[in-house]
């Protein structure tokens, strides 16, 4: 583990010498080296179970444990003890933070789209939550914006959009397994009115099936990549001149992190982010200030118990 953190790799291919010590810096974070050890792993248990290493490798690579340092959903639906093979040799990943996307880096990015297209990828991203992998995944048939859509087989009420885990064309993929209804506010149904006009004025009756596609470049009609998603919220927080990284993901931050500060539960953002349970959904958080302090100021002071009674 320490040849793997401080051991360079020079530019001819060769291997470098150690660099360790007092204020060395690591070449290889702990993250990479976590992934290099977990191929070793397997490697080594592949090689073991076809006779080619020793079996005493095995207790070189994993120690015995049990389930009970594991977290609940991982346990299985198994009631006793299990017991389990863990790696000896590990590094402490750190946490890294994700910041969420403010409402006014969406504001400026908003203004700077230069057709309905972009705005609804952006309000998609920042007001219903979606992953930008799930957004160009999108079908037509995905959106129903009638306030009462049970004629049309459509159990649930007011406009709302259809997140489904299926191929595409355009490589796009939905990372939730699970399909779930998300409800959408005016702002979505009247960006989505507008990109439809948008579209029917350049291709007619045409195009894919998908909800995005291209609509001002060749091949026009084609989905839209999850890629160039990426590459216009980059774009239009260069042009918004927005400083700091703003990404598609950090804007998800942002729409569960405006839920709870609306007053949303951690199991209705749970359920807005298509998570299968409230643990994942907390990451997302981010409180606004103002609500910190607001919860701290709703604690009432010694003083004030002292009056009512209360010691």
């Amino acid at each position: 583990m320490v040849w793997l953190q401080y051991t360079p790799i020079e530019p001819d291919g060769s291997i470098g010498t150690v660099r360790m010590g007092p204020g060395a810096e690591p070449v290889r974070g702990e993250r990479r080296v976590k992934r290099i050890l977990t191929g070793v792993r397997g490697f080594l248990t592949h090689a073991i179970r076809d006779g080619v290493a020793p079996k005493w490798v095995l207790v070189v690579l994993y120690e015995l444990a049990d389930t009970r340092s594991l977290p609940e959903e991982a346990r299985g639906e198994g009631t006793g003890l299990a017991y389990r093979l863990k790696a000896r040799h590990r590094l402490q990943e750190p946490v890294s933070a994700v910041d969420r996307t403010s409402d006014e880096q969406v504001v400026a990015m908003f203004r700077e789209c230069r057709n309905a297209r972009d705005r609804l990828i952006v309000l998609l991203l920042s007001r219903v939550g979606l992953r930008w992998g799930q957004v160009a995944g999108l079908r037509r048939e995905d959106f129903h914006l009638l306030m009462d859509s049970r004629a049309l087989g459509c159990a649930s009420e007011g406009a709302r959009l259809h997140v489904v885990r299926r191929e595409n064309s355009n490589g796009a993929w939905s990372k939730s397994q699970r399909r779930w209804v998300q409800p959408v506010n005016f702002l979505v149904v009247q960006a989505f009115d507008q990109y439809v006009a948008e579209r029917h004025e350049r291709l007619g009756a045409g195009g894919s099936d998908s909800l995005l596609v291209n609509l001002f470049r060749a091949p026009l009609g084609s989905p839209v990549t999850p890629d160039a998603i990426g590459d216009l919220i980059e774009a239009l927080a260069a042009w918004a001149g927005l400083e700091g990284p703003v990404a598609p993901h950090r804007m998800r931050h942002g729409f569960a992190s405006n839920v709870a500060d609306a007053g949303g539960t951690l199991d209705e953002i749970q359920a807005l982010l298509g998570q299968n349970h409230p643990a994942p959904a907390q990451p997302y958080l981010h409180p606004a200030p103002t609500r910190l302090r607001e919860a701290v100021e709703r604690v009432a002071s010694p003083r004030e118990l002292t009056a009512e009674g209360t010691r």
